[in-house]
């Protein structure tokens, strides 16, 4: 919101929240109506375009939202090297706002203005008219406009809102109050409504004319130079004609400068053209090469998570992954298309966030492969060679860290890493599992005064060491299975063997768990405490139990750039896994923690607590 909110700053349907789009009801209805009565053949191609228009729209800004995320992520190009936080999220959440108004609008006008039904599909004269109008009077009208707003009265009510986000993202071009968008499409109707009463007017050339501004608005505002200078250079007054992103990234930094919409020239008549606006172009485009300290090599979960990531759906990246909300599975087209895609052509890692901690910069580079694919026997090869990929191309940039998160770290696809480590014996870059650290999570998260557990879980390694630790400790570990019985039983000191204990109907209040089925978890006693070992939370059916989140730490607040929530996580949650890496970059530790290779609990969350991570629960 503003500083001070003015009248008609919240948008009509703002309490609707995602149902907002019911207000298209009646256009929708309205054409059903009209194709019942009249048949297809016979719609107006004006009318018939309304609801298409508004859906190519948002794709268009999906898209745009995508390739900045994803440049300011991994390009050398970008132009304010600060982060985006939560907050500029959530404010930002309703960029589509002004595209239901203007289906709206659309639809009020062309029930309203005769002369807007049965437009030609094109007409190179009105196109011609509209360019001349938008260079003209709406440029020029919008200039002064912009300049009003930044006076402390109108400012203060409405456009801080808009410049509340100093780091800009493509959708930040459209987060204004309703009355201030009013006066925008105000201005942008001149060319249209003008064509209209001229009778030049055509179907094509409004929807170009809104592409176009939807396009420019985007460009300016997606933090990244992307306007190659030989354009100038083969047409030098385009530089009047044409903003760039790094020009109106200064209107967003210096406030008092590069009012222009998308024509610079009247900032150039008018004197307030920003002195540094070549220099910065120049900078931006030269960009500087970065390499990251730090790599964590993740990958797709289900298939929804597609659009989890930070480059897919900001709203949805920002909120922990959910698949059970509705319009998840409306979405269920683009999930199937981007896994086949994914699997098809996803010949190497890609880059999905950016984020700093103090000095330390780190990426996420995420595989092209989802769980149910490395389940599959004839993918391992495949997923490890993607792996090996990553492993090589971070320790040919001097990475110093390349920790292994969710599945890439499995003990039956490439040995806990140890696969790599044998090949490669001369790594610079360190590999990391982060297991120090999530066993001792999983230790804190037990209460001290716990007599016995149940250790419900395979013989993974944090399974293991967290049975040795607790034996050490003096608490017995009840376990079910035999066979994992036998083989940590094989493993304990002689002096700590007593702890271990087999028993098929004693079941103590404390369940460590990686894998349990509904029937199990049924098998727990009232009021039992679930305490998850592995990195996929667990299914809560019981509510008369508790469940802990998955090894995992709050993350110190002077980490920058997060914007959108680990898998399930909340937000600034950060798996213990991860964690890890994180803790070997900072300390500078110099060995691999990966296949047996563990960092001593202890040491591990020292660090951790040292450097700011918080615990999620106290035991």
């Amino acid at each position: 919101m503003a500083t001070r909110p003015g009248p008609l700053t919240e948008w009509p349907w703002q309490r609707l929240g995602n149902f907002k789009y019911l207000v298209m009801g009646p256009v929708v209805v309205d054409g059903a109506r009209r194709v019942v009565a009249r048949g297809w053949g016979d719609i107006d191609l004006a009318f018939a375009l309304i609801l298409p228009s508004l859906l190519l729209r948002m794709a268009h800004n999906q898209i745009w939202i995508s390739a900045a995320r994803y440049q300011t992520a991994r390009s050398k190009h970008r132009i304010v090297d600060r982060g985006i936080e939560f907050e500029q999220v959530d404010r930002e959440r309703g960029w589509d706002d002004q595209i239901i108004l203007n289906g709206l609008l659309f639809y009020a006008g062309y029930l309203a203005i005769p002369s807007a039904r049965h437009l030609p599909a094109w007409r190179t004269d009105g196109a011609a008219v509209m360019a001349l109008l938008h260079a003209g009077p709406v440029e020029f009208l919008y200039y002064w406009f912009h300049r009003a707003l930044h006076h402390h009265f109108l400012y203060s009510r409405y456009h801080s809102h808009h410049h509340s986000s100093i780091v800009t993202e493509p959708i930040t071009s459209v987060i204004h109050p309703f009355a201030e968008h009013m006066v925008y499409y105000v201005l942008f109707a001149i060319p249209m409504l003008s064509t209209v009463y001229i009778g030049n007017a055509s179907v094509l050339g409004i929807v170009v004319y809104i592409a176009y501004i939807d396009f420019m608005n985007n460009m300016g505002h997606c933090n990244f130079e992307l306007v190659p200078k030989w354009m100038f250079q083969v047409f030098p007054p385009l530089k009047y004609l044409m903003y760039t992103p790094s020009f109106h990234s200064l209107h967003h930094t210096q406030f008092r400068t590069n009012y222009s919409l998308f024509m610079p020239f009247y900032d150039y008549i008018y004197n307030t053209m920003d002195k540094s606006s070549d220099q910065l172009y120049e900078s931006s485009l030269r960009g500087t090469e970065e390499t990251p300290d730090l790599v964590h090599l993740t990958h797709m979960t289900d298939l929804q998570s597609a659009y989890h990531l930070r480059i897919g759906f900001a709203s949805i990246a920002s909120r922990p992954s959910d698949s059970s909300m509705w319009y998840m599975w409306v979405l269920w087209p683009v999930a199937w298309l981007s896994m086949v895609l994914a699997w098809v052509y996803g010949s190497s890692t890609f880059v999905v966030e950016r984020i700093k901690l103090g000095k330390l910069k780190m990426q996420t580079w995420a595989v092209p492969r989802y769980n149910f694919q490395y389940g599959l026997s004839w993918e391992r090869e495949s997923i490890n060679d993607l792996i090996e990929k990553a492993i090589l191309d971070a320790d040919a940039r001097g990475v110093k860290v390349l920790s292994l998160g969710l599945l890439n770290q499995a003990k039956q696809l490439n040995g806990g890493g140890e696969l790599f480590r044998q090949k490669y014996p001369k790594l610079t870059v360190r590999l990391v599992d982060g297991s120090g650290l999530a066993t001792a999570v999983v230790l804190k998260s037990i209460p001290h005064d716990a007599k016995q557990v149940f250790l419900h879980a395979g013989p993974s390694k944090i399974a293991c060491a967290t049975a040795f630790a607790l034996c050490e400790r003096g608490v017995q570990v009840i376990m079910n299975p035999k066979k994992e019985y036998d083989m940590l039983k094989s493993q304990i000191a002689d002096s700590k063997a007593s702890y271990l204990k087999h028993s098929s109907n004693h079941t103590p209040q404390i369940w460590l768990v990686d894998n349990i089925d509904d029937k199990e978890q049924k098998m727990a006693p009232q009021g039992a405490i679930f305490v998850p070992i592995s990195q996929f939370p667990i299914k809560k059916i019981r509510k008369d139990c508790t469940y802990l989140s998955t090894p995992a730490m709050k993350i110190p607040e002077t980490m920058q750039n997060i914007h959108a929530c680990e898998n399930w996580l909340p937000r600034r949650v950060m798996s213990a896994w991860r964690i890890g890496g994180i803790l070997h970059a900072l300390e500078g530790w110099t060995m691999h923690e990966c296949g047996d290779a563990m960092m001593h609990t202890e040491k591990a969350w020292s660090a951790a607590i040292r450097h700011g991570f918080i615990p999620l629960t106290k035991a």
